[in-house]
């Protein structure tokens, strides 16, 4: 950590253009209001997560403007409290693993609460069909989020030298889930089962990974060179890969529900942002084969 500004912000060249120009600024500025106040993170992750369930709420009765204009603001100020919270955690060393579940949870909360106020809404309409869409959606929500999540831990693990953005090993989860009780056990294989999710639909390869690791551990004094070389390869894709984040979801919504056709946002889920993810795939596997003929000029 070089200083306290850069030490509470994210990785910047893979940031989401919304997020670096409108969202973390905000975020930013709270911050140190939230310092002063004696706010924890997980007071902000709490106030993010009613905003979300209000946004439920006001997408519910989309068919008003002004409630799909109020769903897409308190969605808004949700994204806002979502950056708040990790930055303020970073600002105060205030780390929890319940911070973390926490933070989560308030996500998906949010997503939850604004696809069930939607379906309310529109089973009415267009009949109890619109459940399994908008479930087939927050399923292809869960895949599709995973996927961009672990590009953002691989480039800050292998680009940046991030120990903490490296994922656990299966293995270790399972030998650790043992000792734990019947809940924690639950929970630990919600956790390995969502690794799992997370590298089978994301294009990281296991393979992949343990050849980096091998040369690191082979050639430590070419480390800053093969550090550089998946920076210049990988921010591009990276941020190819934003395009999965909950920003653009949030304008699809909203965009979806003043035109009057909520429905047609899950039909973006399922088709659009699902075709996307496949072209991200394979784009993925074309760099993987780049970044290792290129990495043979280096050693």
């Amino acid at each position: 950590m070089e200083n306290n500004s850069d030490g509470i912000k994210r990785t910047g060249e893979i940031e989401e253009f919304t997020n670096v120009h409108i969202i973390h600024p905000i975020s930013s500025w709270l911050v140190p209001i939230f310092i002063s106040l004696k706010i924890t993170p997980n007071m902000v992750s709490s106030f993010g997560m009613l905003c979300g369930i209000l946004a439920g709420f006001c997408y519910f009765n989309y068919q008003n403007p002004l409630f799909a204009v109020l769903g897409f603001m308190f969605m808004f100020i949700w994204h806002v409290f979502d950056g708040a919270d990790g930055q303020l955690a970073r600002a105060t060393q205030n780390f929890s693993e319940i911070g973390k579940v926490i933070d989560g949870v308030c996500d998906y909360v949010t997503f939850i609460s604004v696809y069930v106020g939607i379906s309310l809404a529109l089973s009415p309409i267009v009949g109890n069909d619109i459940w399994f869409l908008s479930i087939g959606a927050g399923l292809c929500h869960a895949i599709q989020s995973g996927a961009y999540e672990l590009q953002r831990s691989e480039y800050d693990y292998w680009g940046k030298g991030k120990a903490s953005s490296d994922l656990p090993s299966i293995n270790e989860l399972i030998d650790h889930g043992r000792n734990k009780s019947t809940i924690g056990q639950l929970a630990n294989q919600l956790h390995i089962g969502y690794i799992r999710m997370q590298y089978a639909f994301s294009g990281v390869d296991r393979n992949f990974r343990h050849s980096i690791k091998e040369v690191l551990s082979l050639a430590p004094e070419k480390e800053e060179k093969i550090r550089e070389l998946y920076r210049e390869l990988y921010a591009p894709a990276v941020n190819n890969w934003s395009i999965l984040c909950a920003n653009y979801r949030t304008f699809a919504i909203f965009i979806a529900s003043i035109s009057g056709e909520p429905q047609y946002y899950f039909w973006f889920e399922v088709v659009a942002l699902n075709i996307a993810l496949m072209f991200l795939v394979q784009k993925q596997k074309i760099l993987n084969d780049l970044f290792t003929m290129r990495l043979k000029e280096i050693i």
